[in-house]
């Protein structure tokens, strides 16, 4: 048998490896992180940023402790100035004063003193003079010392605050993007009609609220921590609550105004009922005396109670 060319057993080599390659499985995608997964690193993300804020507010606080330990040492060294302009007007004036009273010993430099009087005078006011012009001096110079640590202080706590900052800034943008991915994770309820209005359902199950409003109340209480009860069916009222397509979910109790934390987790549930509303069907929210029909909020007439006005609940109706 002829032996093979060099060229033949390249092609059989390539061919062979192309057939390797294609029975070889592709490498598999890296799975989605779960929910549970997100909410878990939501969490820990949203401790971060507690932590980098608590640090950023600290270096604030070490900022303006900086800047007015550099404000009280120049207060310092504007006073010391002060004390040696009136030492030295002081020594002038009675120099002046000697020597309009004919005493030679007043001329410059305090020569020829004519007395052991005059000489003990001269004595003291040296001691004085050179005493003033050393606590002057002493003033300046930590007047100079206490300025320049206090510069540098505030250089390295403005650099410190803003790397705090930008790590905070950046872990903000982590927690966006998981609130995204948890977004696109809300289910679509069911009864959607292809134009976009919903089905009529009915009430089923011991709460007596329908499979949307049950999915609504569900993932409500799973995006976030809810301070007090639910309050969905409730027979004898108006609206949606007989029809168990509608809930109220409490910021406080005793018909008392909400905490400022409740408050603003009122607002965030408002708006993400408004946000969710074409995937599970919300008909309207009310919140606060207004009301949200998907086109913005209008104001409610009041109806004379916090609970009335709900002002301690936001109210999200179903279709």
């Amino acid at each position: 048998m002829a032996a093979s060319s060099p060229a033949i057993l390249a092609i059989g080599l390539f061919t062979a490896t192309a057939v390797a390659l294609s029975a070889t499985p592709a490498a598999a995608a890296a799975p989605k992180p779960s929910e549970a997964e997100l909410r878990a690193q939501l969490k820990q993300l949203n401790s971060k940023v507690d932590k980098l804020i608590e640090q950023y507010n600290l270096k604030r606080v070490e900022l303006a402790e900086a800047q007015d330990a550099a404000k009280a040492a120049a207060a310092k060294a504007s006073t010391a100035e002060q004390t040696l302009a009136a030492a030295e007007q002081r020594v002038a004036d009675i120099a002046r004063l000697r020597y309009q009273n004919g005493d030679p010993s007043a001329l410059p430099g305090f020569m020829l003193p004519t007395d052991a009087g005059t000489a003990a005078l001269l004595e003291q006011l040296t001691a004085e003079q050179q005493a003033l012009v050393a606590t002057v001096a002493k003033a300046r110079d930590d007047k100079k010392k206490a300025s320049q640590e206090a510069a540098a202080l505030t250089t390295k706590i403005k650099a410190d605050a803003a790397k705090v900052e930008e790590q905070r800034d950046e872990a903000e943008d982590v927690i966006d993007d998981i609130k995204d991915k948890l977004q696109d994770l809300v289910p679509v309820a069911t009864g959607r009609n292809s134009n976009g209005t919903w089905a009529p359902q009915l009430p089923t199950g011991s709460d007596n609220i329908t499979a949307r409003t049950r999915l609504m109340k569900a993932q409500v209480a799973k995006n976030f921590s809810l301070p007090f009860t639910v309050g969905c069916f409730r027979s004898g009222s108006s609206g949606e609550h007989p029809l168990g397509r509608a809930c109220d979910f409490m910021m406080s109790t005793g018909g008392s105004m909400p905490s400022a934390a409740n408050n603003a987790l009122g607002d965030r549930i408002a708006a993400w009922a408004i946000q969710n509303k074409d995937k599970l069907g919300v008909k309207y929210v009310i919140w606060k005396q207004r009301i949200n029909q998907g086109s913005g909020w209008r104001a409610m007439s009041d109806r004379g109670s916090v609970t009335e006005n709900h002002f301690d609940h936001v109210h999200i109706s179903m279709n």
